[in-house]
């Protein structure tokens, strides 16, 4: 199963690609993008694995990430969607788990908030009830994301806030 294609105003979120493996691993590379995100970059051989997880699942779940696309330029910005990422945490089993990451480069535009918006108004158009998401105590710009999105903190886990959004 594919991603459906979704489009904002400035963006396309569209099923990933072998067209977006490049920038993708360039952006997993980047110190800036992972400071949050595990705080290591990724190598290549780091980020094929991830790369491949992003876009499968899709056909387990009838769920899974999406590449952004800026619609002006057709620039890949980076990845966000739904995933079951089995991390051993109590509170996120069983709830698919919202995320987003993003090319440095495309910081600072509200992308991630419009991105994001998009997902979670497919989530609820298609009946997902409710969906977390993981955000590092420290990462300011995505507790925001989260927070513009209807995402309300629950729970905290070591260094890190889980955070819930229930279908209005």
């Amino acid at each position: 199963m594919d991603a459906p294609t979704l489009q904002t105003e400035r963006l396309i979120l569209r099923t990933i690609t072998m067209a977006d493996w490049e920038p993708y691993a360039a952006m997993w590379a980047d110190p800036r993008v992972t400071e949050y995100i595990g705080g290591i970059p990724r190598t290549r051989e780091m980020a094929w694995p991830k790369f491949g997880q992003a876009a499968g699942m899709w056909s387990l779940f009838g769920y899974g990430n999406w590449a952004v696309i800026d619609q002006a330029t057709m620039i890949f910005l980076g990845v966000c969607g739904f995933a079951q990422y089995e991390r051993g945490i109590i509170e996120l089993g069983g709830f698919p788990e919202a995320g987003w990451a993003f090319t440095a480069q495309s910081w600072g535009r509200g992308i991630a908030g419009e991105a994001i918006g998009a997902i979670v108004g497919w989530a609820d158009a298609n009946d997902i009830i409710e969906t977390r998401c993981l955000i590092s105590n420290g990462n300011a710009a995505s507790i925001k994301v989260a927070l513009r999105n209807n995402y309300i903190p629950c729970l905290a886990v070591d260094s890190a806030t889980i955070f819930r959004r229930a279908k209005p």
